[in-house]
């Protein structure tokens, strides 16, 4: 498959791109960009981020826990990352491994209610 426009322009050209796309819900679309963007700007959270949602809505369920799983493990107090690793694994079935994360994020954004 030719990739040539989803690689094309600078990475915050790319950025915006695979925003626009995303928001549009073309999730494989905005994944592809995403993809080469990771592995240029590795370190950044937001681009691994919005892959791992991309991967979420296109169901593509392993590749997004393989993201969020990065995320968790370079910052353990990343509530959104933990959210959404929690959604992904109960989405896959794996409700007894979700658990954990999912009370993690509730009590990092201070909702100790549902604890």
């Amino acid at each position: 498959m030719n990739t040539t426009y989803y690689d094309h322009g600078t990475a915050a050209e790319r950025w915006e791109r695979a925003r626009m796309f995303f928001d549009a819900k073309e999730y494989t679309a905005a994944a592809r960009i995403l993809d080469g963007l990771v592995e240029e700007v590795p370190e950044q959270v937001g681009p691994r981020l919005l892959l791992a949602r991309a991967y979420y809505h296109s169901a593509q369920l392993h590749r997004a826990e393989t993201q969020l799983r990065v995320l968790v493990e370079r910052d353990p107090v990343e509530h959104y990352a933990r959210l959404m690793l929690g959604r992904t694994l109960e989405r896959q079935g794996r409700q007894e491994e979700a658990e954990p994360h999912m009370r993690l994020a509730s009590a990092l954004a201070g909702d100790f209610e549902s604890l």
